[in-house]
Order: C-alpha cells, then structure tokens, then sequence
C-alpha cells in the first residue's frame, strides 16, 4: 500500500464493463514524511479506481497489484491500483505529519 494525493478526474466514457461503476482518479504518489509537500515527479502519477468515495486533493490509501481487487466492489475490475482509505492523519517518526482539516 502506499499513500497518495488526488490530483485530478480521469473520465473515460467507454471502458471495460468491470470499470463501468468506478470513479477513475489521478493519483500522485506522496511521502509519509511529508504528505502536502510537492516534489514527486509528474511522471509519476497514475490512475487507481475509487473504492472509498475521495475527491480532488485529498491523501489517499491505494493497494496496489493483484491486491486492488480483492475488495467485493473491486474483484470484476481490471486494475493494479485502487483507492482504499481517505486519510485522517499521518504520523511519521513519532511527529504528525498531515491532519485532513
């Protein structure tokens, strides 16, 4: 698993029959140290379906691989990324690193 920020929507209007009731998020990849710090390559970023309901800039939890679909609402999907958890906080080092406000 890793922690990511929403960057944006990806909005495809034909897609695999498994991808036709999941939001398609763009996810930037982000440290635990600093979860609001920019810096990760642009490159980086890739597109994870929506299993928790997330918007636009906040830190998600993604699985990713074979465990991206495990989730009941997840196992038709053909995806290696999927956002699981909408973060509260971070704590990293024993210091918090990131409270959703």
């Amino acid at each position: 698993m890793q922690l990511a920020r929403v960057r944006g929507n990806v909005v495809a209007s034909i897609k695999a029959a498994g991808l036709a009731s999941h939001k398609l998020l763009l996810l930037e990849p982000v440290r635990a140290s600093a979860p609001l710090d920019d810096g990760v390559e642009p490159s980086s970023t890739y597109v994870a379906i929506d299993l928790a309901g997330a918007g636009v800039g906040e830190i998600v939890l993604v699985t990713l691989g074979s465990a991206a679909r495990v989730d009941s609402d997840g196992h038709n999907a053909p995806t290696d990324a999927a956002i699981i958890a909408i973060v509260d906080s971070v704590q990293f080092d024993g210091e918090t690193t990131f409270q959703k406000r």
